[in-house]
């Protein structure tokens, strides 16, 4: 049962990450057509609270250290960038490290607990 509660976790957490990294990366394009879009800092703020209820969850269990550390760090990272925005509203690039890190952090911990 704990195996099927961290496999759901780290689809969210999948799929949390790549939207996110996948609007960060598209909606600069899109902005530039004169649409009347604006970019919200909430909707970064959304994601990165989805995925910080994914990594919470994670960092519970018996995950090797090294795939807590990486998501740790990138979760981190997301939030100092969305931080970054909202004070400054300026853009941080580690924005991408972070949503880069926590997709590579929950495959691999869905591969570690696959086996």
């Amino acid at each position: 049962m704990k195996k099927q509660i961290t496999h759901t976790l780290d689809y969210i957490g999948i799929s949390s990450a790549t939207l996110c990294l996948i609007h960060c990366l598209v909606f600069p394009l899109i902005s530039i057509i004169p649409l009347g879009f604006s970019h919200n800092h909430w909707v970064d703020l959304i994601f990165a609270s989805i995925g910080l209820y994914a990594v919470v969850k994670i960092l519970k269990t018996n995950t090797n250290f090294h795939i807590k550390l990486i998501l740790l760090v990138s979760i981190a990272s997301i939030f100092l960038s969305v931080l970054v925005t909202i004070l400054f509203h300026y853009h941080s690039n580690l924005l991408y490290l972070g949503g880069f890190g926590m997709i590579v952090g929950h495959v691999l911990n869905f591969k570690q607990h696959k086996h």
